[in-house]
């Protein structure tokens, strides 16, 4: 069966369905392009007041006094919180992030919350932060891995031991398959490079806000914007020592993520200064505080060494990384296992280590980890391919992980990266030509994809239409996915089913919308709830016949009599719900295993550089992607786009400069270029189905794997434009020009 969009035929395996595949409008539209979709800044309460933060003007110091007395003393302040307020928590866990909100032995990074106001103003909180006075004793800031994993490196931390003695490196990890040695010793050509990638931003435009509303009787209610409200009130609770049940989170609008809002900023600070003032407070960062003290996307030095026979077939692959991981949290993990992950290599040894900076703590960024590790065995194996005379996608091609392949971090079953690459060879991009000092590369990305728990309930109203509750925050149009798969469920329009992201009292847990989870864990907790609700229609349905539930088929939004051949619609069997056993509902959380479904990207990518200036100008980018069934085809695209566009950001300008005091100097979207829309080219998009055999409608998830390829596959570009491998990221002209005085001949 073949579908038509914008006047161009698509097949694709979800065409099986009524619903699924098809381009509904998602029920958020309207309210958020009018302006009336309520993000966490849009709420307000009576009394409120508002919140103000002092920030370290050191990147690297022990606090010896806090002086909070003339801000008490200001007219309009009600309360004042420092980091002693929380001293309660031990390093380490819900220490170790409240002590990155608001520093209590040491700050760690230039930027750090040092104490908290909230006053009858803004105006007037502000000028109460500045009023506080702070001494320390500075120490020298460890900015980079090379410093921090230096032997006579200064350590932040007095807990953290590496070999017995005190380190700054927090962790390593090492996973390996076959005998490297005899691997490299049968090979024919051997590469090796190192690559090094900065902190970035991931690019929301929302500033974190939230509102607190303390309760010392009763239930204490916060609202915020966060990837989770249910993690964040378990961290909330923890920090403020109250009882999970006394703290009610309520979720706004997301304006945008993408892993950078996993963790808890200022919530719980926002409730000590309500606790302590009596009144609401709301709490707002700007745009300087999210750049100096939110936590980035995590730099990078990655090593890498490949070889192959001279037919490429790869019989080794060695990698080494380190990442920044700021205050305690690295995506060391993501990229440990996305190292040569898309391809069955026999022989494969993979090091890792994670290393505190005086930074702010790293947060997710799409994929954590994984870009930065491609970046550097993508670009060695178009190395490889270059050296060898081979087509860059032959040689994937010939290596690639199929049905059935075992790698050092991952064992697959049903998967589609061999369906992506062929795609991609078959596109007309592939096949087209190219010009003076313009560059092509390809690059595949692979992703895991998170599990964990989610939770769905549904309501069968008495007109027949349907409430939805699910507790997985909608960053990226999962509500009205989630409601075509109900609707698929029941036969019914998806626009009689009511979708939304239900509050910490009225439905069952979510873990965060993060890792390319949401629409494969919940979504499953959908289809549960649903079919629970239909069972119970059935059961009505078989009451009034008298036949038995199992004589009963649910058919297109209807009970079926399997005996008489009786039909009674979703309508009629809801309007009678109270005369036969009251109201319809369904209730079903799921666990799912991470890793179950994972996801490859292959992206093509061209360039053109200007021998004269450095600038590199995007001419033509595709990005192939198995989504497993593809749900809703606009916000499979969407996301499908909108990784390559931030990849392609890092790739060519975006970066966290700091200064030799470890201040960052480029604080804004003024100074930290992401890409416009003026800078690219449509990104076109290729889908592929390859369905997820674990779950009841195929689904993968789409949300990180877009962002893995597009690091290697722009670099690649550039570095074929220009004759000369980039290892070091940006692209920005500077850097280009300085590689191109390297390139041969020069």
């Amino acid at each position: 069966m073949k579908r038509t969009y914008y006047g161009q035929e698509y097949d694709h395996v979800s065409s099986q369905y009524n619903i699924i595949g098809e381009r509904p409008l998602r029920p958020d539209l309207i309210d958020k392009v009018t302006g009336k979709a309520r993000f966490a800044a849009d709420y307000t309460l009576p009394n409120m007041l508002h919140g103000a933060v002092l920030r370290s003007d050191v990147a690297h110091a022990r606090i010896k006094s806090i002086d909070t007395r003339a801000a008490e003393k200001l007219a309009g302040v009600r309360a004042v919180v420092t980091g002693q307020d929380f001293a309660h928590l031990a390093p380490g866990g819900p220490g170790t992030l409240a002590r990155d909100n608001l520093a209590i032995e040491k700050v760690l990074y230039h930027g750090q919350a040092l104490a908290a106001v909230a006053a009858t103003s803004r105006s007037i909180a502000r000028k109460a932060a500045k009023l506080i006075k702070v001494k320390y004793e500075k120490l020298t800031p460890v900015m980079t891995l090379d410093d921090a994993m230096a032997e006579d490196a200064p350590t932040l931390y007095d807990h953290i031991e590496f070999n017995g003695k005190s380190s700054n490196i927090l962790s390593r990890d090492e996973r390996s398959a076959g005998d490297i040695e005899r691997g490299f010793a049968d090979a024919d050509e051997i590469v090796e490079l190192e690559f090094n990638t900065p902190t970035v931003h991931q690019g929301y435009v929302e500033p974190p806000v939230c509102l607190a509303d303390y309760n010392a009787l009763g239930q204490s209610t916060l609202w915020a914007g966060s990837q989770g409200h249910f993690p964040l009130r378990s961290s909330v609770a923890t920090m403020m020592q109250m009882e999970q049940s006394a703290l009610h989170v309520v979720p706004a609008e997301v304006g945008g993520a993408f892993g950078g809002k996993t963790a808890a900023y200022q919530e719980a600070i926002a409730m000590m200064l309500s606790k302590k003032a009596g009144r609401p407070v709301q709490m707002r960062m700007t745009r300087e505080d999210v750049f100096r003290a939110g936590g980035p996307g995590a730099a990078s030095k990655i090593r890498v060494k490949v070889g192959a026979k001279r037919d490429g077939c790869i019989t080794a692959a060695f990698a080494w990384m380190a990442f920044e991981c700021g205050v305690i949290a690295a995506p060391l993990g993501g990229g440990m296992r996305s190292a040569f992950t898309s391809y069955d290599i026999p022989n494969v040894y993979v090091e890792g280590y994670a290393a505190v900076v005086n930074k702010p703590r790293v947060r997710a960024y799409r994929g954590p980890g994984a870009p930065q590790v491609a970046l550097a065995t993508e670009n060695a194996i178009d190395e490889l391919a270059a050296r060898l005379n081979m087509d860059p996608i032959e040689i994937r091609l010939k290596n690639a992980v199929r049905n059935g392949s075992t790698t050092q971090s991952e064992v697959f079953k049903s998967i589609g990266l061999v369906e992506c690459l062929e795609a991609a060879r078959n596109s007309a991009h592939y096949k087209s030509r190219l010009g003076k000092n313009q560059g092509r590369a390809v690059a595949a990305g692979f992703w895991h994809n998170g599990g964990g728990t989610s939770s769905a309930t549904i309501h069968m109203n008495p007109d027949g239409t349907v409430s939805l509750s699910t507790g997985s925050v909608d960053l990226s149009g999962t509500r009205i996915a989630l409601a075509m798969m109900s609707a698929e469920e029941l036969g019914v329009s998806v626009d009689q089913i009511a979708s939304v992201t239900a509050d910490t009292d009225s439905v069952g847990f979510a873990d965060n919308s993060a890792g390319s989870r949401t629409i494969n864990t919940t979504g499953q907790a959908v289809v549960g709830a649903t079919r629970e609700a239909i069972e119970e229609m059935k059961v009505r349905a078989a009451s009034g016949w008298n036949v038995t539930p199992g004589q009963v088929t649910w058919q297109d939004g209807n009970a079926v009599n399997d005996v008489t051949g009786e039909r009674l619609s979703l309508k009629e069997i809801c309007r009678d719900a109270q005369g036969t056993g009251g109201p319809i509902s369904g209730t079903h959380t799921t666990r799912v295993t991470p890793g179950i479904a994972p996801s490859f990207s292959v992206h093509v990518c061209d360039v053109d550089v200007d021998p004269e200036t450095g600038k590199v100008t995007l001419l033509r980018y595709t990005t192939v992607q198995d989504a497993g069934t593809a749900i809703h085809r606009d916000a499979v695209e969407g996301q499908m786009q909108g990784g390559a566009v931030q990849g392609i950001g890092w790739a060519l300008n975006e970066e966290y400069v700091y200064n030799n005091k470890g201040a960052l100097e480029n604080p804004g979207f003024l100074d930290y270029r992401i890409p416009l829309t003026s800078d690219l080219p449509m990104i076109e998009t290729i889908i592929v189905e390859v369905p997820n055999e674990l779950h009841p409608y195929g689904v993968r998830g789409v949300g990180e794997a877009p962002i893995i390829p597009p690091l290697a596959a722009v670099a690649g570009a550039v570095s074929n434009a220009i004759g000369v491998r980039i290892t070091r990221l940006p692209c920005s002209p500077p850097n280009i020009l300085a590689a191109i005085e390297q390139a041969p001949g020069k």
